[in-house]
């Protein structure tokens, strides 16, 4: 199933435009463009709904025939709970996370121990907590972690994009985690030579017209051994890396543009 993150929306609901989309409004235009997933993704304003507005929110979902996934950073069991409870009350069935989140940055063994204390509530509740590979860690480690608890509700969150920036190429990366992946954050991206030719800028690119290898993803993917893969396959979630445009006319308007261009492509690829 195809969804869109907030980070699709990254521009359009900042500060920096004179009229931010809300999170209704996320919902409702993902709505529109004809998708059956929202993921709320890193956006601190949820931590602080009162139950009247989650459950306000749920309603406009189920409206809208709409399921919610939620992101969050860092393995705090706090915050992870805290995130658990806005999942159950969204019946949103995976919680993004990452290894680390800001300064607080758990080596190996401190990981597996806050995780072993939190993913047993997970399970009990059936939702499924999932951490994105990020190039502050590498894969190997996030994997021998994930592998280590061995539970089925929890996952990695798959971003090939991300991992480029650690020198780790994304098929590698792919193939190693492929039997983890609980969901795929889609993005295609590129390398630019920066003003003056020296050093190189990585970006975001429109689906298609960078170095993301989307059918040989999907490929690996779709033939691992992976308990979190629904029949349908694993859900892709839709994000951009756009640079700021000058303005915010010129840069909402491309945000938008590629958002549509990417489910198209998408689509067009049977990856719906």
């Amino acid at each position: 199933m195809i969804g869109l993150s907030t980070y699709a929306y990254f521009w359009r609901m900042s500060e920096q435009v004179p009229e931010p989309m809300s999170l209704d409004d996320v919902l409702r235009d993902t709505a529109a463009q004809g998708l059956r997933l929202v993921q709320i993704c890193d956006h601190p304003p949820l931590v602080t709904y009162t139950d009247d507005q989650l459950a306000r929110l749920r309603s406009l979902a189920d409206e809208l025939g709409l399921t919610i996934e939620l992101g969050t950073r860092g393995t705090s069991p706090a915050v992870l709970r805290r995130w658990l409870e806005l999942a159950v009350a969204l019946r949103a069935p995976l919680v993004r996370s990452m290894w680390t989140a800001g300064d607080d940055r758990p080596d190996a063994i401190e990981t597996d121990r806050r995780l072993r204390e939190v993913v047993p509530e997970y399970e009990a509740a059936g939702v499924t907590l999932a951490l994105e590979t990020y190039e502050q860690v590498g894969t190997v480690e996030l994997v021998a972690v994930v592998r280590s608890i061995g539970s089925d509700r929890l996952g990695i969150v798959l971003d090939p994009a991300n991992v480029v920036a650690r020198l780790e190429h994304p098929d590698d990366v792919t193939a190693r985690c492929a039997p983890f992946v609980a969901n795929w954050h889609v993005k295609d991206f590129a390398f630019s030579r920066k003003d003056g030719w020296v050093g190189f800028a990585l970006t975001s690119t429109p689906l298609g017209e960078g170095l993301l290898d989307l059918d040989g993803i999907a490929a690996t993917l779709a033939t691992a051994d992976n308990p979190h893969v629904r029949r349908d396959g694993v859900n892709r979630v839709v994000e951009h890396w756009l640079p700021w445009q000058g303005d915010p006319e010129t840069t909402t308007r491309l945000e938008a543009e590629w958002t549509t261009t990417t489910i198209d492509h998408l689509r067009r690829k049977n990856h719906d």
